[in-house]
């Protein structure tokens, strides 16, 4: 288990797989909603791989929004969930975050995934909402 940040335009690709797999064919999230202006290696915000045997099989990204890290499109293939992998990429994404400054990181965590996130330390800050017709909860976390 690794997770590497995205410099090549491949990989970015690979990410973007893992996600279609993932949000629009697995949960529903309309294609057109899944991609934006911040999937590109400009700068906005950075993105990551996360491997399993040196296959890629989960991503996220972080972008600063508001003083904030902003923890975005964390996801990882169906076969996969069950080895740790979603700590790795909570665990990368808040690095980056404390490297690029930010002292505090949000994220919006689907209902589902309240547990997971609570016990990596992140607060409910909000009550439930609708993201693409999935419920989520708005959750923080201050940073060391």
């Amino acid at each position: 288990m690794k997770a590497t940040r995205i410099t090549r335009e491949e990989d970015l690709h690979a990410a973007f797989e893992i996600r279609k797999k993932v949000f629009v064919e697995e949960q529903g999230v309309p294609l057109v909603d899944e991609f934006d202006e911040f999937d590109l290696l400009n700068g906005q915000c950075e993105h990551i791989l996360v491997y399993y045997n040196e296959q890629a099989v989960g991503t996220g990204r972080v972008r600063w929004v508001e003083g904030y890290g902003k923890l975005e499109r964390i996801c990882i293939l169906k076969p996969f969930r069950k080895y740790g992998l979603g700590k790795v990429i909570i665990k990368t994404l808040e690095q980056i975050a404390e490297e690029n400054g930010s002292t505090q990181v949000k994220l919006h965590g689907q209902t589902q995934a309240e547990g997971f996130y609570k016990k990596l330390g992140y607060q409910t800050s909000s009550s439930e909402f609708l993201e693409d017709g999935i419920p989520h909860f708005l959750m923080t976390k201050k940073l060391h």
